[in-house]
């Protein structure tokens, strides 16, 4: 038997405690939101002692993200201290699909699709749009999104425009960034957005799947600001669902290319809508919006058959945040079955960061079994 405390994701907190003698009923904390907010972490901490009463504040080890400077972190290995007990870093996706895994009480390798904002990478990037082949506490990242920059960094989440102007920038179009968004966010800032792009100041990468999202939303005038998360991508959504009540579509091949590195590129998509004027149609940019929903899942989809082949995987777990989205979520189920493979996702847990600390306990545990791969930051003997 083992006892596993995991501390959950730096969004949506959760805390999860797992007994591997009963895999089938984690005890779980309430959502605490997001630890950007005091009260949140004040909220964590209360849930984690909480918890540790539960079981006689007797764990066997503790999990948490691999991200080093979130309040999550710190508190597991401040636990993991007082304990006497190791402490696990476990990589974001890694744990999106090992949640999966847990439900669906699997031992053998899936192919992981994690979609979602943002998650700290074992290469130090951000990370967001991956295929991961995973087996246990292991995983090897066999495919991902073309990253983009994140001009501004973490306001590049919070502001679609920005992420429209790192498409341009990408697709070899950066003379297009003064015209096209001087007239909503003005000259100078664009041309300022420019020079940052052009230098690469302050434009760290990442291939997530939700800055995609938004640069698609930012270049077709959904959305420039947000005020709460997932708006921009909300937008395109019903953007996609009013053109999709009435049309059908199937993409083009020429929309997307993969790379013989596994990076899925969008970039002939935003090209095809770069060099046109009628986007400014309400009934064209829910058509591109549909477009772009279809084309992201028909990629994904086309390079996770052609690695599953590749491997001998026949199971594919969906985790991230970006499968709240109904449009890609079903189309994604849809061409993953036609090319025979069988996809799992979340049953009674979130598909987002609020179900991430069972899949970190999941590692854990599997960890302690087999003895190495995930980072242990602290290993001590652990409860009689």
């Amino acid at each position: 038997m083992a006892r596993i405390l995991a501390f959950g994701a730096f969004l949506k907190n959760a805390a999860c405690l797992l007994d591997t003698d009963a895999p089938d009923a984690p005890r779980w904390s309430s959502v605490h939101g997001d630890l950007s907010d005091p009260a949140s972490c004040v909220a964590l901490s209360a849930s984690i002692q909480a918890l540790l009463g539960e079981v006689g504040h007797c764990i066997d080890a503790v999990a948490h993200d691999l991200h080093p400077d979130f309040f999550s972190t710190h508190l597991a290995l401040q636990v993991a201290q007082e304990h006497q007990v190791a402490a696990m870093a476990v990589q974001h996706h890694h744990a999106h699909i090992a949640a999966v895994m847990a439900e669906h009480g699997l031992a053998h390798p899936v192919l992981g699709l994690a979609l979602d904002g943002v998650g700290l990478g074992t290469d130090g990037l951000a990370w967001g749009g991956e295929v991961l082949l995973v087996d246990g506490e292991h995983f090897e990242r066999v495919g991902h999104l073309l990253p983009l920059a994140l001009p501004g960094g973490d306001v590049a989440a919070r502001e679609p425009w920005r992420m429209a102007a790192a498409a341009m920038h990408a697709c070899n179009k950066t003379d297009q960034i003064v015209p096209r968004l001087s007239p909503v966010v003005g000259e100078q800032a664009a041309r300022t957005l420019t020079t940052m792009l052009q230098r690469s100041l302050n434009c760290p990468a990442t291939t997530a799947a939700g800055r995609w999202f938004d640069a698609a939303a930012g270049l077709l005038g959904l959305s420039v600001r947000q005020e709460m998360e997932a708006q921009a991508a909300i937008a395109l959504e019903q953007a996609a669902a009013r053109w999709l009540q009435s049309n059908t579509m199937e993409t083009r091949p020429d929309d997307w290319c993969i790379t013989e590195d596994g990076q899925i590129d969008l970039r002939p998509l935003f090209v095809s809508w770069l060099g046109k004027d009628q986007l400014n149609e309400p009934s064209k940019v829910d058509e591109a919006a549909a477009r772009f929903h279809l084309s992201l899942a028909d990629a994904l989809a086309n390079h996770t058959a052609s690695v599953a082949k590749t491997h001998g995987v026949r199971d594919v777990a969906l985790g991230g945040g970006c499968f709240f989205n109904h449009i890609l979520t079903q189309r994604m189920v849809s061409q993953l079955a036609r090319e025979g493979l069988n996809v799992l996702q979340t049953k009674n847990l979130s598909c987002g960061d609020a179900g991430l600390a069972l899949g970190q306990a999941w590692v854990a545990a599997r960890t302690m079994t087999t003895g190495c791969s995930t980072t242990i930051r602290r290993q001590i003997s652990p409860c009689d």
